[in-house]
């Protein structure tokens, strides 16, 4: 069962440099954890931003190469969206859960529910007269574990590692850290079962362990120019496990927003 230590310490790593097609994220990562003066510790939790996984996996498009379709163009017209973002979306997408001015809400081939397919142009380099977009990961979930995995052959130390993205939430303003790919620790703790204070047995609680995570590392992560996409957390205590981001997805007959 998890539980705070004492002290939990979040450290931003520095020194990480713009990511490309192609690069090595654990080489990245080893050069910011040794530029931080920081060694991997067991238990440790690496939170990484969506951001560079897609960008090191080339999933960036040039939107002047693709070609919106008749449904693009309407929904375009209906959200006030460049119809070449809306075919990306759609491509991306299983399901149009709502869409009106300037908002078009999807059910990612993922799973997530989030905006445009969390198809993004912010700290996404154009040069050229190329309009760029980054898509999210293929497989999040790979994503993590190979990184867990690369990551434990260079240091012989077993950690979690975190991809995480900034969405929002159908209920509240403002975007949140939330993970889309995980490894080595769970995505949700059940703590039905076990007794409160005054020896009642919880019900119904269970504890969206990852995203909790996620939101706290994303504090120091940012949003705009911090240029801090590795977070290390340390002091939490967690069962290893062989949890996806999809534990923490709510099926969609129990998903009273829809």
């Amino acid at each position: 069962m998890s539980q705070a230590a004492a002290t939990v310490s979040i450290h931003a790593l520095a020194g990480v440099p713009l990511v490309v097609p192609g690069d090595d994220l654990a080489t990245i990562l080893a050069d910011a954890l040794a530029a931080s003066d920081l060694q991997l510790m067991a238990c440790d939790i690496i939170v990484v931003a969506q951001k560079i996984v897609s960008k090191a996996e080339g999933r960036i498009v040039d939107l002047r190469t693709v070609t919106p379709s008749a449904r693009a163009h309407a929904l375009a017209e209906q959200t006030a969206k460049d119809p070449r973002l809306v075919e990306l979306v759609l491509a991306e997408s299983t399901e149009v859960i709502r869409a009106r001015t300037g908002v078009l809400i999807v059910a990612h081939r993922l799973g997530f529910v989030l905006a445009n397919a969390g198809i993004d142009q912010s700290n996404v380099g154009q040069d050229g007269g190329n309009e760029f977009v980054l898509l999210l990961p293929e497989n999040p979930d790979r994503s993590a574990t190979e990184l867990r995995d690369a990551m434990r052959a260079r240091t012989g130390v077993d950690v979690a590692v975190l991809v995480i993205d900034s969405i929002g939430r159908a209920w509240r303003n403002g975007t949140v850290g939330t993970t889309i790919g995980l490894s080595g620790l769970p995505g949700l703790l059940d703590l039905r079962g076990r007794p409160d204070l005054f020896g009642r047995e919880l019900q119904t609680s269970e504890l969206g362990f990852a995203d909790e995570v996620a939101a706290a590392a994303s504090l120091l992560m940012g949003q705009a120019d911090e240029g801090t996409p590795f977070v290390l957390m340390r002091g939490l205590t967690y069962p290893d496990s062989g949890a996806t981001a999809a534990s923490l997805l709510r099926k969609p007959e129990m998903d009273l927003f829809r």
